[in-house]
């Protein structure tokens, strides 16, 4: 299996300017300027791909356009959740004949079964596909909380390889990272942190707007700079922590469009932000030159 490590764009999914259809163009040239900028993972329909508000049909086609348009550049993730089991597997069965280097797959959610069932989720998911899965824990979402402890059971799942933790608790980041696991960062404030603790990665939706001040972070820390990489950190802070504390897509698309990459707006029932909202945006993307 492929070994995943280094920044993983958690990308939008460009939608019209109604909100209602996706817009392929703009998709293509968004996956262009994260590789460009040497992104070393793209992600689609994921939490910050709004895939909660994405039809089926749209889940497959992102997948088949971005897999055809990336075409080797970057490796690929596919974000491939469902409540039920039968779905899920429909979904990732999919996505790994699209090309899919990895999954990454949330818990069964909204009145979802207990450890036992979440097992039997990932094991099935595990037995239907050949490619590695990664564990999405976002508890703040998802209602479900992927513990260290856990996830050393679901280790024992031959595809289960990597874990996404996006609790944004640094502490627990480094229980997994003891624990065995390869764990993606996906708590935007602690991106750096959590570079240090000993995460392979991130899975970072900020990366949408900052994607060379993201890889730039991930080559000073592995590379040992970290006075340098300390100082870039200050500069891509502000941002980060806007986005975690007000409505997540909002602003990521919000940033992204200032950023020159269009994306439009989030689907409804998603409002954009307010005028003194983007003001506050504004401020924090002065310090990267947006």
């Amino acid at each position: 299996m492929k070994e995943l490590r280094g920044i993983c764009a958690a990308l939008c999914t460009p939608f019209t300017e109604d909100g209602e259809k996706l817009d392929e163009a703009a998709l293509k040239k968004h996956i262009d300027s994260m590789i460009e900028a040497g992104v070393h993972i793209i992600l689609v329909c994921g939490g910050t791909g709004e895939f909660a508000y994405l039809r089926s049909e749209e889940r497959k086609r992102i997948a088949e356009i971005a897999s055809k348009h990336i075409d080797g550049r970057a490796d690929f993730m596919v974000q491939t959740s469902a409540i039920n089991t039968g779905d899920a597997i429909d979904f990732a069965r999919h996505a790994e004949g699209a090309g899919a280097d990895c999954l990454l797959v949330l818990p069964p959610y909204f009145e979802g079964p207990d450890n036992e069932g979440i097992y039997y989720h990932y094991e099935k998911i595990g037995e239907a596909i050949s490619i590695p899965i990664m564990v999405y824990n976002i508890p703040q979402h998802s209602g479900v909380d992927i513990t260290p402890a856990f996830f050393r059971r679901l280790m024992e799942i031959d595809n289960v390889q990597y874990i996404k933790d996006s609790a944004g608790d640094i502490v627990r980041i480094q229980e997994l990272i003891a624990a065995g696991a390869k764990v993606f960062n996906g708590g935007d404030p602690i991106a750096f942190f959590s570079l240090l603790a000993g995460c392979v990665g991130c899975v970072w939706g900020a990366t949408n707007v900052m994607p060379r001040e993201s890889v730039d972070l991930y080559n000073l820390v592995t590379s040992g700079n970290l006075n340098e990489a300390r100082e870039l950190w200050k500069r891509m802070f502000p941002a980060n922590f806007f986005f975690w504390t007000h409505v997540y897509n909002a602003a990521v698309k919000a940033a992204t469009n200032l950023s020159g990459r269009k994306a439009g707006p989030c689907r409804k029932p998603v409002q954009p932000l307010t005028d003194g909202e983007m003001r506050e945006l504004k401020d924090a993307l002065k310090p990267l030159g947006i």
